[in-house]
């Protein structure tokens, strides 16, 4: 695990001067898919004053960083939905303690085939190899293609692999197509790759910062602290998206043009958790329950803490 630190600390003052008044110290253990929650707090410039040090973890995937979080390596850390509901149905330690619903509607995560490819609907990918991570956003946004193209799961060829084993299977031509998500839709399409279907009007768009259980009950101040800050961030970044890019391509290495397509189609608007947050997160279990992803007897009524939703007030 690639570990960086920061040390925040210092008179509170611009955005710092409206942080909420808590008892925090201490130490609160960040994790961050590059690109991700890191880049827009830096950018944001909302951990100015904060009365506590956060350590930043950075992770190629929402697997790993979950995995972390329920282990107790990290406290916190952004994911989207379906890799949070595989990961607590599989038996994860996590609770989700924020939500954000995506601005680009969908139009985050994809399915993208060379650019001479045969393949021109979801129902051609019957029989083809199609390489995502397991219980990503990407594998849910497969399913519901393959659904809606009246196929079965089974008629197609998962390949899981990590975001940078995915890439470097679809430039050779190892796999059919890929399901991917953020920066890598703009990477593949750089190299002449194509976009067969993304997930607007499939996906609900919701992503969630997912704490550890035990970070919940010991570092109650401390998280509930950083999520106010961070919903500021993302409020923020509607006046500020060429700052923010900067930050992001200096982050991440990304291309200035790549990094600011992948901000337009990824932001994250903060939102209470509610009932209708959970009834649509129902409907994502169930689907890949009925693809036999998700054990049939899991259940989700556990798995959404909504008593940190102070922090995403106006």
């Amino acid at each position: 695990m690639q570990r960086r630190t920061l040390i925040f600390s210092g008179l509170a003052g611009g955005l710092a001067a409206c942080a909420p008044k808590t008892a925090a110290t201490g130490v609160l253990k960040v994790g961050s898919q590059k690109g991700g929650t890191k880049a827009l707090v830096l950018a944001s410039g909302v951990l100015a004053g904060a009365p506590y040090r956060v350590e930043w973890s950075e992770f190629p995937a929402a697997q790993h960083l979950l995995e972390a979080v329920g282990a107790g390596a990290v406290d916190l850390g952004a994911v989207g939905d379906a890799p949070f509901l595989f990961a607590y149905a599989n038996g994860g330690k996590v609770k989700a303690v924020q939500a954000a619903r995506s601005s680009g509607g969908g139009s985050g995560t994809a399915v993208v085939v060379p650019g001479g490819s045969s393949i021109r609907t979801a129902a051609d990918l019957k029989g083809r190899k199609v390489a995502t991570g397991r219980g990503s956003i990407g594998h849910y946004l497969l399913l519901r293609l393959i659904e809606q193209a009246g196929l079965r799961p089974s008629d197609v060829t998962l390949v899981f692999l990590s975001p940078g084993d995915a890439k470097a299977a679809f430039s050779t031509g190892a796999v059919d197509a890929w399901a991917t998500w953020g920066a890598y839709i703009a990477l593949a399409q750089q190299g002449g790759a194509r976009v067969l279907a993304d997930g607007r009007g499939l996906l609900s768009g919701y992503g969630f910062e997912v704490a550890n259980v035990q970070a919940i009950a010991t570092k109650r101040a401390e998280i509930l602290d950083f999520l106010t800050r961070l919903s500021r961030a993302q409020k923020w970044v509607g006046d500020h998206k060429a700052a923010y890019a900067a930050t992001l391509a200096k982050e991440t290495g990304l291309d200035l043009v790549i990094a600011a397509q992948t901000l337009s189609s990824t932001r994250g608007e903060p939102v209470p958790i509610d009932a209708t947050v959970i009834a649509e997160e129902r409907q994502v279990l169930a689907r890949f329950q009925a693809a036999g992803a998700i054990p049939p007897g899991a259940d989700i009524a556990g798995a959404f803490d909504a008593s940190f939703n102070a922090a995403v007030a106006p």
